[in-house]
């Protein structure tokens, strides 16, 4: 219904579309104007979806599915887009020849700004960057972030997954049309590049976490510009740290710091201001924890305390109304059920691996390679199934475990020295046992080093 909006405030009797609202491939040669401008927004609309246009638009609602545009629509698409920006010159060219004002900010000037704005509000973010090419009106408003500010508002998030399985390089994976991205290298010295990292993902950056020679550094991707640049150091350096993220703001918490101690202060971060504002400390210090909001509060889980070898089983808990911490005992307890659980110290195993799905929180116990699911009410986890059989670690190390959207997503690869690939496993949570569907498997490094999901 996307091309109804477009449609009806400027349907005249002239280019009035017949009740069925048939739009025909071929312009009619006695077409005016605002028929053209019509023609074209819906063409770049269903291409930038990744679809054919359709003959009939009732079923632009209906069709919710995504596919990869073969040679002939690739071509399609370009032109329809050639055709757009030659268009929109053309027309800008005779309203100054004729001394007309020209509003440059309307985009695609015979609908005006809000409309053009609504248009591309609705279209995959993967195509954001073929439409940003087209002049610098759409470049500009790409670039500034108001897109994905309004699509925030409005509900509409894609979830795209980032990680590295080598050292300063990330892939992206696009779940809804099985692309994969290879963002930009990373420019660090080697101290970073072999430095503890951690990263979170924020609005629309990409944060990731590390150490050069002399201090804790912290480097931003952006997808509105699809480029690295240094990003705002937290207000006390740390490394090992939980985090968590939501929406346009994030929450580091505990961690140590250049010389090793181990913190029990806490920073949120807004993406909208690239600010970090310090927020009161937790009860108790911890690193190598992990971060979740979850009920509209921010929760620490596990981790390890000062002179404390062992997993710390309690968690805490932010309230933001509040601005104060409650401990929960117990909201983690140690399950060394596996074969050789015990074998490895706790400051050599990885931090708590959890995810939040329609508010319920999920962990993946790699010792025995199982799920869980936490029991609010009752605090304790219920084991539910198991990973998928690619979901090799390290003590947990090398294996991702996330939330994307409604599903729970598993990153890893086979630990053999002919297993050169990773793998991208799904499930949407039900009452049964995970299902897991394999999204997507490409040849890459096997260990997965840091991921993150960016939900914008």
């Amino acid at each position: 219904m996307l091309l109804a909006v477009i449609v009806r405030p400027l349907c005249i009797s002239s280019v009035m579309l017949e009740e069925s609202y048939h739009v025909s491939r071929d312009l009619p040669c006695a077409c005016e104007q605002a028929g053209k401008w019509i023609y074209y927004a819906f063409q770049v609309i269903e291409h930038s979806k990744g679809k054919r246009p359709l003959e009939d638009v009732a079923d632009i609602g209906l069709r919710k599915s995504s596919k990869l545009l073969d040679a002939q629509e690739k071509e399609e698409a370009v032109q329809c887009l050639h055709d757009l920006s030659l268009c929109q010159e053309e027309h800008s060219d005779k309203q100054h020849e004729s001394d007309t004002h020209s509003d440059s900010s309307s985009l695609i000037h015979q609908i005006g700004r809000d409309l053009s704005v609504n248009c591309l509000l609705h279209c995959s973010r993967s195509d954001y960057g073929s439409i940003a090419s087209l002049n610098q009106s759409f470049r500009s408003l790409i670039q500034s972030g108001e897109l994905y500010r309004l699509r925030r508002q409005m509900g509409i998030v894609e979830h795209w997954v980032y990680f590295s399985c080598n050292l300063l390089e990330w892939e992206a994976f696009d779940p809804i049309r099985s692309r994969w991205m290879h963002l930009p290298a990373m420019t660090s010295n080697e101290c970073f590049m072999c430095s503890d990292k951690e990263s979170l993902a924020v609005g629309t950056e990409l944060l990731v976490f590390g150490k050069e020679i002399e201090s804790h550094v912290i480097y931003k991707y952006s997808i509105l510009t699809n480029s690295w640049s240094s990003g705002m150091k937290t207000n006390t350096p740390r490394c090992l740290f939980g985090s968590g993220s939501l929406g346009e703001i994030a929450i580091v918490a505990g961690g140590c710091d250049s010389r090793g101690n181990i913190l029990r202060s806490a920073e949120l971060y807004n993406s909208e201001t690239g600010t970090w504002e310090t927020l009161p400390s937790m009860n108790k210090p911890r690193k190598l924890c992990s971060g979740v909001f979850l009920d509209g509060k921010f929760h620490i889980i596990g981790g390890v305390g000062v002179g404390n070898s062992n997993v710390l089983t309690c968690g805490e808990v932010y309230d933001f109304k509040a601005r104060s911490w409650t401990e929960v005992p117990d909201m983690f307890p140690a399950r060394n059920r596996g074969a050789g659980a015990n074998d490895a110290p706790a400051i050599a195993k990885a931090p708590p691996l959890l995810a939040v799905v329609k508010n319920e929180l999920y962990a993946a116990y790699y010792a025995e390679n199982e799920v869980w699911k936490y029991d609010k009410q009752r605090n304790l986890w219920i084991t539910i199934g198991r990973l998928p059989e690619q979901a090799t670690s390290m003590n947990g190390w090398g294996l991702a475990f996330r939330a994307c959207g409604d599903q729970l997503i598993v990153i890893g690869g086979p630990r053999a020295l002919n297993g050169r690939f990773i793998e991208i496993n799904s499930w949407e949570p039900t009452e049964g046992a995970p299902n897991w569907n394999l999204l997507g498997r490409k040849h890459s490094g096997s260990f997965v080093y840091n991921c993150a999901v960016m939900g914008c």
